[in-house]
């Protein structure tokens, strides 16, 4: 038993570090085993198959995070009212304590999550939005507690914003760190980055949204455009 569970940790961890790496559609199972030092029958008994593999090494991270932001805003959102840098906060200390669940976690939970979204893992969208319906509807909750006037459309397109702003953020965070140390001469740790992070993020969901055209202008500044 011990043996099985010893392969089936090797393979997540070649896995998690080649995903993070290299992203999801450029690393095979070879490659994989490879490094795991492991064959690929291993790989179909223990996973099945890739999209499984996926969503397991992915799924390690979750299970830490996800519960732990669950709690933060549902202690939120017993208050009378919030603010969206109370809402972001929520994440700071489940974020925080992926570096504690394993070395640069916070940094390859992000990355994980940017592959996961430029490497278009469809499926693995579907497994987050189901497993964790929960905890991303308590999300929703607070932020449209937060700011009342945004509209659906709003909402999607500031997350998603927001959402590659944190990425890019925390999966780079070493990088950041040299820099701000070189040219600033600031010694910051991940706590550090978060810190200024979350009054960002705050503010870029709050923006007003841009106007956008309805179709019909579209169609009808474009037919005016031609006749002229």
């Amino acid at each position: 038993m011990a043996g099985r569970s010893d392969t089936k940790a090797k393979i997540l961890d070649a896995a998690e570090q080649l995903f993070a790496e290299h992203g999801f559609k450029d690393t095979s199972l070879r490659t994989i085993t490879s490094k795991a030092g492991v064959n690929l029958a291993s790989v179909n008994y223990h996973f099945g198959d890739k999209k499984s593999l996926v969503r397991a090494v992915l799924g390690r991270y979750l299970e830490a995070f996800m519960p732990a932001l669950g709690e933060q805003l549902q202690a939120l959102l017993v208050r009378p009212d919030c603010t969206m840098e109370q809402v972001f906060s929520c994440a700071k200390q489940p974020v925080l304590a992926l570096d504690a669940y394993r070395s640069h976690g916070a940094a390859t939970f992000m990355q994980l999550i940017g592959r996961g979204y430029t490497d278009v893992q469809g499926h693995l969208r579907w497994f987050i939005t189901t497993r964790y319906e929960h905890v991303l509807s308590l999300f929703n909750q607070a932020v449209r507690k937060a700011n009342p006037a945004l509209t659906s459309e709003a909402v999607f397109w500031h997350l998603h914003f927001t959402l590659g702003a944190a990425i890019f953020t925390m999966a780079s965070s070493e990088a950041l760190r040299d820099i701000a140390e070189n040219d600033f001469g600031r010694t910051l740790d991940t706590e550090a980055i978060v810190d200024r992070l979350i009054p960002y993020l705050a503010a870029g969901m709050n923006a007003k949204p841009a106007v956008m055209p309805q179709q019909g202008q579209v169609l009808a500044f474009a037919t005016e455009s031609q006749a002229e």
